[in-house]
């Protein structure tokens, strides 16, 4: 058979934008004359700071990328028990930031790679088919713009905040074997799915930005997907909810007290157009809008963080043996109105089996 996998949930958890984060962090650390290993560093790279008035702008503006961006066709359709899928992914973002009210930064620039290694497997739950995914993202890059009217630059590297995410099918998507699922044909699915990141990152309360958040996110979906020939129709819809960053810029020289930032939730939608041209063959058009996380600090809210902003893009995947995938997307920034504009293009290598032994 054609070992399942190599349309799986995994792309979910195609890493798209944390590059926002890592630029403040860049340009604000050159600003105050600071270079990577000149000081020691509790838990991972971040930031120094220019002086209290770029901080209190930078702390109202928020250090967090927005997860929401994602685009990621099929993300429902079902493979069989015991599917397995090991991804080994790379991630290529240019683009602007920016920070309309938010931050004293303009003209900021970032050009980054976000390698990323993921394993999926699915099972059955009560009769239908789930499946579990898990991403260890990293990021390495280039970024400069000028900070009150100061010229910046810098490199950065460093671990993102780990993700799991578990999607149960609630209909039209039963728990099957191998043989059983060779026969089933795809009609509608829906299905649910919990996202889950995990303050894993590189993180160190003392400084200002960093490539952790500090801080819990969930993301409950909804997801359908309804097949009409070669043509797959996808929709999703979902929300983001984030726990307290309890310890946000504190225990240093300007704020020897605690500190704590907050973002609000954050609404997502997303739809995919797709079409097979051969088995494991195809290619989709994607789009995807979002909306609220403005972040407050101390409680004190910055409504200029407010996000509203959209994403278009292709993706196309190309099997390359019985085991073996390719994957390749690009996106762009459709409408942004806070934070990164990229364009993106990401290539994704998959291994798939069925069974615990990998073979």
């Amino acid at each position: 058979m054609k070992h399942a996998g190599a349309d799986t949930e995994f792309e979910r958890f195609r890493v798209t934008t944390r590059a926002g984060q890592t630029a403040l962090l860049a340009l604000v650390r050159r600003r105050d004359g600071h270079r990577d290993g000149r000081r020691p560093q509790r838990r991972g790279p971040a930031a120094g700071v220019a002086g209290l008035p770029l901080l209190v702008g930078l702390g109202l503006c928020g250090s967090h990328p927005a997860p929401a961006q994602s685009l990621a066709p099929r993300a429902y359709v079902i493979t069989p028990v015991a599917a397995n899928a090991i991804i080994v992914q790379d991630s290529y973002l240019d683009g602007s930031l920016q920070f309309p009210g938010g931050v004293p930064i303009t003209g900021a620039h970032a050009d980054t790679n976000l390698p990323s290694l993921a394993y999926y497997h699915s099972f059955g739950v009560f009769g239908r088919s789930a499946n579990v995914t898990a991403v260890v993202p990293y990021g390495i890059g280039n970024f400069e713009g000028t900070v009150i009217e100061a010229p910046a630059s810098a490199h950065r590297t460093g671990f993102l905040d780990s993700s799991v995410r578990l999607s149960v099918n609630l209909l039209g998507g039963p728990a099957m074997g191998t043989e059983e699922f060779q026969k089933w044909r795809q009609d509608v699915l829906l299905g649910v799915s919990l996202t889950v990141t995990a303050p894993t990152g590189q993180y160190d309360d003392t400084r200002l930005i960093n490539f952790g958040s500090n801080r819990w996110g969930f993301k409950p979906e909804l997801g359908y997907s309804e097949r009409w020939g070669k043509w797959v129709l996808d929709i999703y819809a979902g929300g983001w909810f984030y726990t307290k960053d309890s310890e946000f810029f504190s225990h240093n020289k300007y704020f020897p007290g605690t500190q704590y930032q907050n973002e609000n939730n954050v609404g997502a939608i997303e739809g995919h157009i797709s079409y097979d041209f051969a088995q494991r063959l195809w290619i989709s058009l994607d789009a995807n809008y979002w909306w609220g996380g403005a972040t407050s600090l101390n409680g004190i809210e910055n409504p200029a963080t407010n996000q509203k902003s959209s994403r278009v893009g292709l993706t196309a995947s190309v099997p390359l043996t019985e085991r073996q995938s390719i994957k390749v997307a690009v996106s762009d920034g459709d409408y942004v109105r806070y934070g990164g504009n990229f364009k993106e293009i990401a290539v994704a290598w998959q291994y798939g089996w069925i069974g615990w032994k990998f073979h």
